[in-house]
């Protein structure tokens, strides 16, 4: 009788962490009630809230960069891009990531085998994407997917692509070519 109460007590403390979990999203992310969906959607709102705090900090910092500028001071130079290397054990891939973040833009390129994950984060400025793109296609990289996030005056653009050749120089080709 015990396992059966204590099942009985996890069962509706899951239940109750459910319905609380869903009253904290907006209903778009729910679609059905089951426990499946609850989750999922909470999973794709906490995405879009990481998405949103990216992009409020980024215009932080270019809001401190134009009152630096205002007040004739001059900042350090953007840094050169970091790199670090994460060698999985699982099937011995490596995973590479370099980023660059400007007061122009905030750039993120994670590279696994033959796949790459693009972000980049600034400023809307009219041809933007087409640029960003011909860029990528100019490098002979393959757009599986693409994602536009935009906040006021703010974009994150995030582009899955397939990479024909792997080594590490195709990281630094695409935080210039992407610039």
């Amino acid at each position: 009788m015990t396992h059966i109460t204590v099942e009985r007590n996890r069962r509706k403390q899951m239940n109750e962490h459910l319905r609380v979990l869903r009253s904290l999203m907006p209903g778009s992310y729910v679609q059905r009630g089951d426990q499946a969906s609850i989750i999922g959607g909470a999973i794709e709102f906490v995405r879009e809230l990481e998405q949103l705090l990216q992009c409020l900090e980024s215009q932080k910092r270019r809001r401190i960069f134009a009152m630096q500028q205002q007040q004739n001071v001059f900042p350090s130079p953007p840094p050169f891009p970091t790199e670090h290397l994460d060698y999985h054990a699982s099937g011995g891939l490596c995973e590479e990531t370099a980023e660059n973040k400007s007061c122009l833009a905030d750039i993120e390129v994670k590279l696994l085998g033959f796949d790459a994950l693009i972000k980049i984060l600034s400023q809307r400025r009219p041809g933007q994407l087409l640029k960003t793109i011909a860029a990528l296609e100019d490098l002979q990289l393959s757009i599986l997917h693409t994602n536009i996030t935009t906040i006021e005056q703010t974009v994150l653009y995030s582009f899955n692509v397939k990479v024909r050749v792997t080594s590490s120089f195709i990281l630094h080709e695409i935080m210039y070519y992407v610039r």
